[in-house]
C-alpha cells in the first residue's frame, strides 16, 4: 500500500493551492501550514529547483481525537500534502493517513485514520472532476 494518495490538475501552482484550498474547505479539512521548499532551498542553498511546497491539512476534531487518545501521535499531525508542478500541472501527494498512523496500534487512531482518509479521497475526486 502506498504512503501517499495522489492527483493532480491542470493549474499552475500557486492558482491550483487555492483551489485546494478551497476544495479542502468542502470537505472540512483547513490548511495550517505551508512551507515554501523551492524558495528555502534557494535561499539556505543558493540552489534552483522547480516549484514545490509542503502543505499541512487538519481538521481540528480529528486532531484532538488523536491526541487525546495518544499524545504522542501528534508527532504525525497534520496530514501532509506535497504539492509540485511540472510543465503547468500541479501534482498533489497527500499522506495516506490509514498507512502513516499505523505507527500507532491505538484503535481509536484507526478509526480516525479511516475517516480522514475518507475527507482526503473526496477532495481528490471533487479535484479529479475539475
Amino acid at each position: 500500500m502506498s504512503y501517499t494518495l495522489s492527483t493532480s490538475i491542470k493549474q499552475p501552482i500557486d492558482q491550483a493551492i487555492e483551489t485546494l484550498k478551497a476544495t479542502c474547505m468542502n470537505h472540512k479539512l483547513g490548511i495550517v501550514s505551508e512551507v515554501d521548499v523551492q524558495a528555502t532551498i534557494k535561499n539556505k542553498l543558493g540552489e534552483e529547483i522547480p516549484p514545490y511546497k509542503i502543505l499541512g491539512a487538519c481538521n481540528p476534531a480529528m486532531a484532538k481525537q488523536v491526541i487525546t487518545a495518544s499524545p504522542k501521535a501528534g508527532a504525525l499531525l497534520p496530514c501532509t500534502i506535497a504539492v509540485r508542478e511540472v510543465d503547468g500541472e500541479t501534482f498533489f501527494d497527500f499522506m495516506a493517513p490509514e498507512v502513516v498512523l499505523t505507527l500507532d496500534t491505538n484503535p481509536e487512531i484507526q478509526a480516525v485514520a479511516t475517516e480522514a482518509t475518507k475527507h482526503i479521497n473526496a477532495v481528490i475526486a471533487e479535484l479529479e472532476a475539475l
